[in-house]
């Protein structure tokens, strides 16, 4: 795995992804960006991978991609064809926000102090953001004369709201702590650092116990409702519920509330 990055998947179904950069704030470097992806994917088609945490050592979560590693760093000079950009973008953190987005398993991030632009965005492309009193989201695109990138455009307006997703990115509005909840940026946000991720460790743990591939499929329906019609919406509900009745955890979420206990979800 890529330096600066730790992937651990235990007995208990959760992949966990961990940045482990703090003097650079966790800015992505190339291999960590891709080594992001690669633990993804691979969670992804792997069955023992039920749910995934990402997660930061130190007090920041991520400043986002290192500008050394980036080829809007290069603009101006000699020979730059700005074209290299978007094929950038295309194989890079538009890639790991598609693939969180899309993933059919349960996503969740702990954040904790800065989260900046494509930093921002790696969080906010999980299911579940949990974050602390001193997590501080921050988009500064403006300042460097850049669009919105990493999938902002896109997930913003839906978590935010139109009006303040265009504050965020061309006025600079941060949010910070508690204000990210009410904002819907995030889901719950905890007392302390200590407190964020032991709680965010135990919401992946609960999720990976559950009925993954219902879970999944719920996910999607959901994630899709923005761009879907209620027709189509509903033609998608009754083939996903086709899909789900097809899985051996719905026989045993039924046999369990017959019995009257907790189901044991297999994820199959």
């Amino acid at each position: 795995m890529a330096a600066h990055l730790h992937v651990e998947t235990a007995d208990d179904g959760v992949c966990r992804i961990t940045l482990d950069r703090p003097d650079a704030k966790h800015a992505l470097t190339v291999a960590m960006r891709d080594g992001i992806v690669d633990a993804v994917r691979a969670g992804r088609s792997d069955p023992t991978v039920r749910a995934f945490l990402i997660r930061a050592t130190g007090d920041a979560f991520c400043a986002g991609m290192d500008l050394s590693a980036s080829t809007v760093s290069q603009a101006g000079q000699p020979g730059f064809d700005p074209r290299t950009t978007a094929e950038a973008l295309r194989i890079g953190v538009q890639t790991f926000i598609r693939e969180l987005w899309e993933m059919d398993k349960p996503t969740v991030a702990a954040v904790q102090g800065a989260a900046v632009g494509p930093g921002a965005h790696l969080a906010l492309a999980c299911d579940f953001v949990l974050v602390a009193p001193e997590t501080k989201f921050l988009w500064s695109f403006h300042k460097w004369g850049l669009v919105v990138d990493a999938g902002g455009a896109y997930l913003l307006p839906r978590l935010v709201g139109l009006p303040r997703a265009k504050a965020m990115v061309m006025l600079g509005e941060s949010c910070i702590g508690s204000d990210a909840v009410d904002a819907g940026l995030a889901y719950r946000c905890l007392p302390d650092r200590d407190t964020l991720a032991a709680e965010a460790d135990a919401l992946a743990v609960r999720l990976a116990s559950g009925p993954t591939r219902a879970l999944g499929l719920s996910k999607r329906l959901l994630n899709a409702s923005f761009e879907t019609e209620l027709g189509p919406s509903l033609e998608m509900e009754g083939a996903y519920q086709s899909l789900a009745t097809a899985s051996s955890d719905l026989v045993e979420g039924m046999t369990a509330f017959r019995e009257k206990r907790a189901a044991r979800f297999t994820g199959r």
